[in-house]
C-alpha cells in the first residue's frame, strides 16, 4: 500500500486535455466520413477514373485510307492490313534468349533492342513498324510480356513504276506525301475511331465494353487513267529512251472529246513500293513540273491565228526563197531552201521562214491572244500538286525576232500536258477544253480558241505532214488517218542555245476524221545519233496510237494499205532551228 502513497501514482490530469483529445479525433472522423461520402456517392468519377485506368482501355481503330483505281476499277494504289509491334517498357519482361529471338524476327540488334524498352518512363514504344500479318504472329507467339500487336495499313502500288507519277505516294503513317495521293489526301483519307475495351495485367484484351467512335473510311478515288493505255505508253515511252540513249522522257494520252489523261508516263520512274529513299530527279513528273520549249509544234497556231484573221489561206503562196530570213542582227534560217511554198507545205515541210514570215505579218496581240487562248502561260487546272504555268512573256515587250522565233517554239515555254492540251482546239470544233485525271461522267464546254473552219483547215495541214514530203511520215497508223506536227528543238543552256542538245517531240491526233485521241511526246536529249523529232518522238506516238485505239475499239477510218513511206532513197524532210547572230553566235 505503500505504493500509492507515491506521488507521481497522485497525479491528475485536467479534464479538458481529455476532452480535446477527444474532440480531435472525432472531428478526424467526421473528415473522413466526409470525404467518403463525397467521393462515393456524391463525386465518384475519380475513384472510377482511378480503379479503370487499372484495367480499362481506349483503343484506337484505324480507318482505311480509299482506294484509287482506273477508270474501269483496276486498282492502282490500296492499303492492306499490317500490324506494328510495339512495347510498354514498364511491362516488359524478357530475357537473353527472348530478346535474342525477338530482335531477329524484327530484323533489329538485340542491344538496339534492349535500348528501346530502357527507359521505363515511357508508356509506348515502337519496335517494328508494318510486318505482314504472318510475320507478326510469330512474334506473338513469344508470349512476351509487354509486347503487344497495333493494326495498321500499309499503302501498295499494284502496278508500280507505270504509273508512280501521277499516282505519287504516302509515309508510313498513310499521309499523302506526292502526286494525288497528297492533291486528293482529305478525300482519301479516314477518321479513325474508338472503342473501349477491358485489358488483363499482361495487356491482353479480354472483353469489349463499348464504341466510343465509328470509323469513317475514306473514299475511293476514280481516275481518267485507262491502265491498259498507260501500260502501253509507258513500254513504248521506254523503248524509245533506250534505242535513242535518251536523258530523260514524257508521254501524256488526252481523250480529244473530253479532256480525260488517258496516260501519262515519265521516265526516268522509281518504284513506289520500295519505302527506301527516293531520287527527286527519278520521282518528278516531268509531263506536269518540267517546262521546255516546244519547237516546230507551236507552227500551227501562228497560221490558225492567221487564218482566223483573214490574212492567209491554204494555198497562199509564201516566198521564204533560199531558206534565210534575216531580222535585225540575227537570221533564221530553214534547213531545207524550199523557194515558194503554200501556207500548206509550211506545215508539211516545216518552214521556219514560212512560220516567222506568217507571225510577223499579224499585230503581236493577234499572236499573244490566241496563245493565251490555247492555255499558254497559264496553270492546266488538272488538280496535279505543283504542276507547271509555263512562260508566255506580255506581247507589248516582243521585239520583232522574238514575235517570228515564237512563230515555231522558240522563247516560249509549256508543259507536255499544255501542250497536248492545246491541241484540242485542233482535235474538236476550235475549243479549248478543260483537261482532268479524274474520270468523267458527264460532258464538259471548252473555251473558244479559233473558228471551227479554221480547227478543221489546221487538222487537214497536219494530216499532210505525216505524208511523205512531211517531217512525220513515220507517225503513220495502219488503218487510220492521222495528223500530228515534229518539233526540235535546241536546249536553252546558261541563257544561250546549245548546239548539240535537243528535244525532240511530236504531237498528233487520231483518226483524223473524228478524233478520238490526241497524244503529245517529248524525248530530252537523244544521244544516239538521231535527234529529229519525226525520228525519234513520232514513232512512239505511231505505236502508242495503232495499240491504244484497237484497245478502245475505234473504227478504222482508211484502208488497211493506208501507210506511204518515202522511197528508201528519199532525203529525209528535217527541221531545225538555228539562228544566226553576229554577237553571240548560234542561238538554237
Amino acid at each position: 500500500m505503500k505504493s500509492l502513497a507515491s506521488p507521481v501514482l497522485r497525479l491528475h490530469f485536467p479534464i479538458w486535455r481529455s476532452r480535446l483529445l477527444l474532440g480531435i479525433l472525432m472531428l478526424w472522423l467526421v473528415g473522413l466520413t466526409a470525404r467518403a461520402v463525397y467521393l462515393q456517392g456524391l463525386n465518384n468519377d475519380f475513384l472510377q477514373q482511378k480503379g479503370e485506368s487499372r484495367y480499362s482501355r481506349v483503343v484506337e481503330i484505324g480507318a482505311h485510307r480509299g482506294r484509287i483505281t482506273d477508270r474501269n476499277g483496276e486498282p492502282l494504289a490500296i492499303s492492306t492490313a499490317v500490324e506494328s509491334v510495339w512495347a510498354s517498357p514498364g511491362d516488359f519482361r524478357a530475357d537473353a534468349e527472348q530478346t535474342k529471338r525477338l530482335a531477329r524476327l524484327l530484323k533489329v540488334e538485340p542491344d538496339e533492342l534492349t535500348r528501346r524498352v530502357a527507359d521505363t518512363r515511357r508508356e509506348f514504344v515502337y519496335l517494328r513498324r508494318q510486318l505482314p500479318p504472318e510475320h507478326a504472329a510469330r512474334v506473338v507467339e513469344l508470349n512476351i510480356p509487354g509486347v503487344f500487336l497495333q493494326r495498321e495499313y500499309r499503302r501498295f502500288y499494284p502496278a508500280g513504276e507505270v504509273v508512280s507519277h501521277v499516282i505519287g505516294i504516302t509515309d508510313i503513317d498513310e499521309k499523302g506525301q506526292e502526286g494525288l495521293e497528297l492533291a486528293f489526301q482529305d478525300t482519301l483519307v479516314g477518321k479513325p475511331g474508338s472503342r473501349r475495351v477491358i485489358k488483363d495485367r499482361l495487356g491482353r484484351i479480354v472483353e469489349d465494353v463499348e464504341s466510343i467512335r465509328v470509323p469513317q473510311q475514306g473514299r475511293d478515288l476514280t481516275l481518267s487513267i485507262d491502265l491498259r493505255i498507260q501500260y502501253l505508253a509507258y513500254r513504248e515511252l521506254k523503248a524509245a529512251l533506250e534505242q535513242h540513249r535518251a536523258k530523260a522522257g514524257g508521254i501524256v494520252v488526252l481523250d480529244a472529246r473530253t479532256g480525260e489523261v488517258l496516260a501519262m508516263a515519265n521516265l526516268p520512274s522509281y518504284n513506289p513500293n520500295s519505302r527506301g529513299r527516293i531520287d527527286p530527279q527519278r520521282s518528278r513528273n516531268r509531263a506536269l513540273v518540267d517546262l521546255f520549249e516546244p519547237g516546230s509544234t507551236l507552227k500551227p497556231f501562228a497560221v490558225a491565228a492567221a487564218l482566223d484573221a483573214g490574212r492567209i489561206r491554204p494555198q497562199t503562196v509564201i516566198q521564204t526563197g533560199t531558206g534565210r530570213l534575216t531580222i535585225g542582227r540575227a537570221t533564221i534560217s530553214d534547213v531545207h531552201p524550199a523557194g515558194a511554198i503554200t501556207v500548206e507545205e509550211v506545215i508539211a515541210k516545216s518552214s521556219n521562214v514560212g512560220a516567222a514570215k506568217i507571225a510577223l505579218d499579224l499585230p503581236a496581240e493577234t499572236l499573244w491572244t490566241l496563245f493565251s487562248r490555247s492555255g499558254f502561260g497559264t496553270v492546266p487546272q488538272s488538280g496535279f500538286p505543283g504542276e507547271g504555268s509555263g512562260r508566255l512573256r506580255a506581247h507589248r515587250t516582243w521585239k520583232p525576232i522574238e514575235q517570228a522565233t515564237m512563230s515555231y517554239g522558240h522563247g516560249i515555254s509549256v508543259s507536255l500536258l499544255q501542250l497536248a492540251r492545246s491541241y484540242t482546239i485542233f482535235a474538236g470544233n476550235g475549243e479549248l477544253l478543260p483537261v482532268t485525271l479524274l474520270k468523267r461522267t458527264e460532258p464538259v464546254a471548252g473555251t473558244p480558241a479559233i473558228t471551227p473552219r479554221t480547227a478543221l483547215v489546221v487538222r487537214n495541214m497536219l494530216e499532210m505532214a505525216v505524208h511523205p514530203g512531211g517531217t512525220g511520215p513515220k507517225a503513220q497508223v495502219v488503218g487510220y488517218r492521222v495528223g500530228g506536227k515534229t518539233g526540235t528543238a535546241h536546249k536553252l543552256e546558261n541563257g544561250r542555245y546549245a548546239a548539240s542538245r535537243y528535244v525532240s517531240s511530236f504531237v498528233g491526233m487520231a483518226p483524223v476524221s473524228d478524233p478520238r485521241l490526241i497524244v503529245a511526246v517529248m524525248i530530252d536529249e537523244p544521244s544516239a545519233g538521231q535527234h529529229y523529232g519525226g525520228a525519234v518522238a513520232a514513232p512512239v506516238f505511231r505505236e502508242v496510237v495503232s495499240a491504244a485505239l484497237r484497245t478502245l475499239s475505234v473504227p478504222l477510218d482508211a484502208p488497211t494499205m493506208n501507210v506511204k513511206l518515202p522511197p528508201a532513197d528519199a532525203p529525209v524532210i528535217r527541221e531545225e532551228v538555228w539562228i544566226a547572230h553576229d554577237e553571240a553566235g548560234p542561238r538554237g
